[in-house]
């Protein structure tokens, strides 16, 4: 009844509430007087340059509505090509907090470059209708929004997708639908849109190695709400405008402690004890996943009929790729990579071009003189993002001819010797394999133990064993992250201090007397057993310095009952029987220094980086109490761990 009252309010109540809730916002004056002088200043010469139209709704095939706002040049007798973004996030050109215009530079950019810029909600956010689905939305969506810009008069039929994450990730699966409009499409730290390519199976970032990555669960806390108000559908788009400027249907979540937050059992459960919205993660949604995430398998049909990209599926566009060494997934964007460069048309794979930098998810700009990415310097690695990114638009929207496709194929940051290098694939090539074998007496616990990296498998037997207890898991540290909120600080830390646990075995080589450029791959091949029906197994891949600094490099984790494969049944452990178990790829490019070490670290948790396992064989996501487990590492001839490192020998 209740909601059947609000629906039937007019327009002018709603504006006038929206008013009246607002006239103290147009009064007040932000906390920085020069900063709104600025910003007005900058949406003056916004409006001077281009026509803006603000807050289009712009129609799907279903019938919902997609809001969109759209700039281009004022020069009505040109055609222009396009800039889309297409995201989750809030991009209301007024701010609505500071009662001032948002920073529009980037779009003033675009502009006096010759293109028009769109920006549009994904479904379910802020003014877009329909049921938002992380992960899921549907690939039609990006396809009609297409359609419906190549159309308009003022378009030149050619559109071009940039953005970083969430502003990244569905441009695969919409590429791979071969809208004649999709040109080209850059895509920025885009793991999240990556389902299933060759070994991976993260399905969006969701899992590795058959466990849940937990950086998800705070970020949906805040994107997942739809429970919120909305304009009635017959609003017209002058006071659509007007009421974004005194409400931008942004949520003001509580903040929350998520490094206490994410401990809380059981798993489905977490949102909803910090008070959290119901949403995809947790409960059943009507969109075209169906929500309850937290519910899948890595290989759940619902992964495969939302928005994912899968090594099913051909992307036929030129594409121009940006990854970072401490983002949450560079080893399946690699791969992506690889794929489309392996499956697209000969002309079209020619023109697949990649940037790895050692920084944190999205934050290549960032990259200074000094670039300090946890608490280690990588030097200098800047690169000039602007000239890429204009480059390659000019060359692929206007048809001018530049020297963009003179770049070579992959540009890599080396951390260690911190200097770019270039390549025309990945790995680099004349990269070559290097083995280790795993040994000790049987006392690798510990950075005090005996754990070594050498050239041949012991001839016999001397397992290291430990407790893994999930209430009491191994916090992680550093890492390759995104989104976890205040629960993890990414980037490279110094390990030493982690290594005392007794529950983390540790494996290094000798002092290099000469330097390694390990680009490319780390493979791992582990004999293992537990007193538990099912475990984890994580290792970490460690630079450690002539000073005994330990700086993680990569980590990947492998959950046992999945180690046959993500198709098969379900491998339950036989308590004390050995397991042959290889790991998900790592993926990086470092030079170890002569003087350094190579290292492994190998346990059964990396807490909240991946969930625990609770070691009972149960669901773990709706459990509360789990078993200590005795695991152990099995290294020798009978049972020959290994790791594998991918080596770029010197010139």
């Amino acid at each position: 009844m209740k909601n059947r009252f609000l629906r039937s309010l007019g327009l002018s109540v709603l504006i006038s509430i929206f008013l009246s809730a607002g006239a103290v916002g147009q009064n007040r004056q932000g906390p920085d007087p020069e900063l709104i002088a600025k910003r007005h200043a900058i949406e003056k010469e916004l409006n001077d340059i281009a026509v803006v139209d603000r807050k289009v709704m712009v129609p799907m095939r279903d019938g919902k509505r997609m809001a969109a706002d759209i700039y281009r040049p004022k020069d009505a007798s040109k055609q222009y090509p396009i800039i889309f973004s297409r995201t989750p996030y809030n991009f209301n050109f007024w701010d609505v907090r500071l009662g001032a215009p948002r920073d529009m530079t980037s779009i003033i950019d675009a502009i006096k470059r010759g293109y028009a810029y769109v920006v549009m909600n994904e479904r379910g956010h802020f003014f877009s209708e329909g049921n938002y689905d992380i992960l899921g939305p549907p690939t039609t969506d990006g396809d009609d929004a297409l359609t419906w810009m190549s159309s308009q008069p003022w378009s030149n039929k050619k559109v071009g997708t940039i953005g970083c994450s969430s502003t990244a990730e569905w441009q695969m699966g919409v590429a791979a639908r071969g809208n004649p409009a999709f040109t080209t499409m850059i895509a920025q730290g885009f793991g999240a849109g990556v389902g299933r390519v060759g070994p991976y199976y993260e399905q969006g970032n969701w899992y590795r190695g058959g466990a849940v990555q937990m950086l998800f669960i705070a970020w949906l806390y805040g994107e997942q709400n739809q429970v919120r108000p909305m304009f009635p559908a017959n609003t017209s788009q002058a006071d659509l405008i007007r009421g974004s400027k005194l409400f931008d249907l942004s949520e003001q979540a509580p903040s929350v402690d998520w490094s206490k937050a994410l401990r809380h059992l059981p798993e489905m459960d977490i949102i909803k004890a910090v008070d959290g919205p119901n949403g995809v993660f947790a409960d059943e949604m009507p969109n075209i996943t169906g929500g309850a995430m937290i519910r899948r398998t890595p290989n759940d049909a619902a992964w495969y009929k939302g928005g994912l990209f899968h090594d099913n599926m051909k992307i036929n566009i030129p594409g121009f790729w940006f990854m970072s060494w401490y983002d949450v997934s560079v080893g399946p964007n690699l791969a992506t990579y690889n794929h489309v460069r392996k499956t697209a048309s000969p002309d079209i794979a020619d023109k697949q071009y990649a940037v790895i930098a050692p920084t944190l998810h999205c934050s290549y700009t960032r990259a200074t003189e000094n670039t300090v990415v946890g608490e280690r310097s990588m030097g200098d690695a800047r690169l000039d993002y602007s000239a890429l990114t204009y480059g390659w638009f000019d060359h692929f929207l206007k048809g001018e001819k530049n020297d963009i496709l003179k770049m070579p194929k992959v540009q890599y940051f080396t951390m260690g010797s911190n200097k770019w290098q270039s390549s025309d694939q990945w790995p680099p090539k004349g990269a070559e394999p290097m083995k280790f074998y795993l040994a000790s007496s049987g006392k690798a616990n510990s950075l005090k133990g005996d754990g070594s990296l050498v050239a041949a498998p012991p001839a016999t037997d001397s397992p290291d064993s430990f407790d893994y207890d999930p209430m009491n898991p191994v916090p992680s540290f550093g890492g390759n992250v995104c989104c976890t909120g205040n629960a993890i600080t990414g980037g490279s830390w110094d390990q030493s201090k982690m290594e005392e646990r007794q529950d983390i075995l540790v494996y290094s080589s000798d002092v290099l007397k000469e330097g390694i450029e390990l680009s490319g791959s780390i493979d791992l091949t582990l004999f293992v057993s537990s007193s538990a029906k099912d475990t984890d197994f994580t290792v970490k891949l460690i630079d450690v310095d002539e000073n005994g600094k330990a700086w993680n490099l990569d980590e990947t984790i492998q959950r046992m009952r999945y180690r046959d494969g993500y198709e098969k049944p379900l491998a339950w452990m036989d308590a004390g029987k050995v397991y042959k178990v290889m790991f998900q790829p790592m993926t990086t490019s470092n030079y170890f220094a002569p003087g350094h070490r190579i290292r492994i670290e190998i346990s059964s948790s990396n807490f909240p980086r991946f969930d625990r396992n609770m070691n009972t064989g149960g669901n773990n996501y709706d459990e509360v109490k789990g078993v200590i487990a005795r695991n152990s590492v099995h290294h020798s001839k009978q049972y020959p761990a290994e790791l594998t490192i991918t080596v770029v020998k010197k010139k």
